[in-house]
C-alpha cells in the first residue's frame, strides 16, 4: 500500500514537473513573440513620419490676418455721413502692420498644408529620424530649401490663388471707396462733402494710437485654421494651379518652409523660435509700415470729408492689397515682340526724253543764263628784291662777281 502511494506521488510530481516545464516553455515562446510584436511596431514607427505638428499661435495669427483682410474687403461707398466716414478710418487704421505681416504667412502656410502633394513630398524626408532632422536644420538654415521640395509647384499654386482671392476683393472695396469720394463732391452729399472736418488733429492723433494696438484672435477662427492644418482638409478656396518659377515670392517662400516644418513634426509650440523667425518677412512689413506713413501725412492734408474718403480708399485699403500682392505674388511680366522690318520697295525710275526748253514769250527778254561765281584769286605781293648779301644767304641766287673798277 505504501509503495502504491509512492508510485502516485512520484506520478503527481513528475506531471507537475512537466507542467511546469510546459508553462515555461510557453512563456518564454509568448515573451518573444511579444518582444518581435514590438520591435515590428518600433521599426514600423520609425519608418513613419510624425503627425503634423504646428503651433496654436500660428493659427491664432492666420486668424488675425483673415478676420482683418475680410472687414476691411466689405468696406464700400456710399457714405451717408462724416461720421460714417470717420468710422470707417478707424476700423481701417487698427492694425499693426507687423501681426498683419505674421499672419499673412501664418495663413499661406496653413494653405500649403491642404496639397496633399506637399505633404506627402516632406514626408519622406521624415521616415529616417537621422535625414529629418538634417531636413529640419537645412530648412532652418534655408528657408529656400523647402521651395524645392516635391510637391512644392502645387503648394505654391494653393497659396497664390487663396491671396488672390484676398486680393481682388480688397481691390473692388478700394475702387468703390475712391471713386464714391469722386462721387460725393457732385451728388446730395456735396454740401457736407466738402465742409471742412472738425479737429482734424484728433482723427490724426487716433489713427495712430489705434495702429499701436494688437489685435485679438476670434477663437473659433483660430480653431477652424487650426484643424485644416493638422489634418490638412476643410479649409476650401479655390484650387490654383502648378507654379514653377522659382524663386517664389517671399511669404510663399516662407509660408512653404513653415508648412515643411509642420509636416516633419517641428512646429509645435516647442519650436516657437523658428516658427516666429519665419513668420517675420520684411517685404510685407515694410510696405504696411510704409502705408502707414502715407495714411498720417494724407490724413494731415486732408480738410474736407471727401478726401478722408480718399485716404481710406487709398492708403488703408487699397495698399493692404498692394503690400499682399508685391510679396506674395511674381511680379507682371512685360513681354515685348521683336521688332517687325519692312523692307521699303525699290524706288521706280522712269526716263523720259529730253524736251527742249520753249521759247520765250514775246515781248519778254530771255532768262539770262546763271553765272557760275568762281573767286577771285587771292593777291600775290609783289616780289622783293634781294640784296646780294640776302641772295647768298638764303641761296637763291648766284654769288655776284665782283670786277675791277665795277
Amino acid at each position: 500500500m505504501r509503495s502504491a502511494m509512492m508510485r502516485r506521488g512520484l506520478t503527481v510530481a513528475a506531471l507537475c514537473a512537466a507542467a511546469v516545464l510546459a508553462g515555461c516553455a510557453s512563456g518564454k515562446a509568448e515573451a518573444e513573440a511579444e518582444a518581435a510584436r514590438l520591435a515590428e511596431a518600433a521599426a514600423l514607427a520609425a519608418r513613419t513620419p510624425p503627425p503634423i505638428s504646428l503651433s496654436e499661435s500660428v493659427a491664432q495669427d492666420a486668424a488675425v490676418y483673415l478676420a482683418f483682410s475680410r472687414s476691411i474687403a466689405g468696406i464700400r461707398g456710399g457714405f451717408e455721413s462724416p461720421e460714417a466716414i470717420q468710422a470707417a478710418l478707424r476700423q481701417g487704421a487698427a492694425y499693426d502692420p507687423g501681426q498683419i505681416s505674421r499672419g499673412l504667412v501664418a495663413y499661406a502656410s496653413i494653405v500649403a498644408l491642404q496639397s496633399p502633394a506637399f505633404v506627402s513630398g516632406v514626408n519622406q524626408y521624415g521616415i529616417n529620424p537621422t535625414g529629418r532632422q538634417k531636413m529640419i536644420a537645412d530648412i532652418v538654415a534655408d528657408p529656400r530649401v523647402a521651395s524645392y521640395m516635391p510637391g512644392a509647384e502645387e503648394a505654391a499654386g494653393l497659396i497664390m490663388a487663396a491671396l488672390n482671392t484676398e486680393i481682388d476683393a480688397l481691390s473692388a472695396a478700394a475702387n468703390s471707396v475712391e471713386n464714391d469720394a469722386y462721387a460725393a463732391q457732385a451728388d446730395g452729399r456735396r454740401s457736407w462733402a466738402i465742409a471742412h472736418i472738425n479737429d482734424r488733429e484728433a482723427r490724426l492723433a487716433s489713427a495712430k494710437d489705434l495702429s499701436g494696438q494688437t489685435m485679438p484672435a476670434q477663437a473659433s477662427e483660430s480653431a477652424r485654421l487650426f484643424a485644416a492644418a493638422t489634418s490638412g482638409a476643410g479649409l476650401g478656396g479655390a484650387s490654383g494651379r502648378r507654379r514653377d518659377e522659382r524663386p517664389y515670392p517671399p511669404v510663399v517662400t516662407n509660408a512653404l518652409a513653415l508648412a515643411a516644418l509642420a509636416a516633419l513634426g517641428a512646429a509645435g509650440d516647442d519650436a516657437r523660435a523658428n516658427t516666429a523667425a519665419l513668420q517675420s518677412e520684411g517685404t510685407s512689413q515694410n510696405c504696411l509700415n510704409e502705408s502707414k506713413l502715407n495714411l498720417y501725412q494724407c490724413l494731415a492734408a486732408s480738410r474736407p470729408s471727401y478726401e478722408d474718403m480718399f485716404c481710406l480708399g487709398r492708403h488703408i485699403v487699397r495698399d493692404l492689397a498692394t503690400c499682399t500682392r508685391s510679396s506674395a505674388l511674381p511680379a507682371a511680366r512685360v513681354t515685348v515682340s521683336a521688332p517687325t522690318v519692312t523692307e521699303a520697295p525699290p524706288p521706280i525710275i522712269v526716263t523720259a526724253p529730253l524736251v527742249a526748253a520753249p521759247p520765250p514769250a514775246p515781248g519778254l527778254a530771255p532768262t539770262p543764263p546763271l553765272q557760275r561765281s568762281t573767286p577771285a584769286p587771292a593777291p600775290q605781293p609783289a616780289p622783293t628784291t634781294l640784296t646780294p648779301t640776302q641772295q647768298l644767304n638764303t641761296g637763291t641766287g648766284a654769288p655776284v662777281r665782283t670786277t675791277p673798277g665795277g
